[in-house]
């Protein structure tokens, strides 16, 4: 029932990982896919999807909130695809996207300068020095969105459970080392854990659902779920914004009670500081 979640250098063997731990697991490997629910279901394109998750936000994205409701658009439908758990996810941010759950397991995966070259090279087609310079293209742009929307270091091993350096280790003995980590009482799904899971995905639901409908997208909500009741606090422009809020959030199944402490003031476009069943 855990969730692992592998977060990876360009090129590091990332998804060679996810690929092992899903065999040998029996778990589901999904990456794109919730790029692709995400978009079905919020109505936002798929190729805008992955570029604000890739790329740090313009100004006129920041602006518009383009880049907030798209992010908490992929946060819904990985939430969504977390709930069931038995789930391997690589790709965009899991490991902050599930913030405050004890059974995901964070994984950090990195190699050696020259594995990573070769890697491009081979899948890419580049040269040496082509191949050098998309991997630090790539590795600077996730630097700088991840420093951008949560104000942390995208490398800070803090962030995660286990930095595994396939420099020095198999992808093979990688795989072994995280599904043993399956097997912890740590990890394993407690009634609380599956409670913080739950309030994620609904509030989750509840800001994903306020950004799509033209009547509440320019507001500036946080949102928290707990059991079934809902309270969203921030800012937007006038009162029919205010009284559309609670409607909106009654819609998302599982609301049993909202809770509107939303105020008439100047919207901004806040960064993302996701903690727990809290949606920034």
């Amino acid at each position: 029932m855990a969730i692992i979640t592998i977060s990876r250098g360009t090129y590091s063997g990332g998804e060679a990982l996810a690929e092992c731990l899903a065999e040998r697991l029996g778990y589901r490997r999904v990456s794109r896919k919730v790029i692709v629910d995400a978009a079905q279901r919020y109505g936002m394109s798929v190729e805008k999807l992955i570029e604000v998750m890739e790329e740090t936000p313009s100004f006129w994205q920041r602006l518009a909130g383009e880049s907030t409701a798209a992010i908490n658009y992929v946060r819904a439908a990985l939430c969504v695809q977390a709930l069931e758990g038995n789930l391997v996810y690589h790709g965009h941010a899991g490991h902050l996207l599930l913030t405050g759950v004890s059974h995901v397991i964070r994984v950090r995966v990195i190699a050696d300068m020259e594995f990573r070259i070769k890697a491009a090279m081979e899948r890419l087609r580049l040269g040496r020095n082509e191949a050098i310079a998309r991997i630090k293209q790539v590795d600077k742009a996730r630097s700088k969105w991840t420093a951008f929307f949560y104000g942390v270091e995208w490398e800070d091993p803090s962030l995660y459970d286990v930095v595994l350096n396939l420099e020095r280790m198999s992808v093979a003995d990688a795989c072994d080392v995280v599904a043993r980590m399956t097997e912890l009482d740590t990890f394993k799904p407690t009634p609380q854990s599956m409670k913080a899971m739950r309030d994620l995905t609904l509030a989750s639901l509840v800001w994903a659902a306020l950004a799509k409908d033209t009547r509440t997208a320019a507001a500036d909500v946080r949102v928290v779920a707990d059991d079934g009741v809902v309270t969203i606090t921030g800012t937007t422009g006038s009162q029919p914004v205010v009284e559309a809020i609670p409607l909106v959030a009654r819609e998302v199944e599982g609301v049993k009670e909202v809770k509107c402490e939303v105020g008439i003031g100047s919207v901004y476009e806040p960064v993302h500081k996701p903690r727990g069943a809290r949606i920034w």
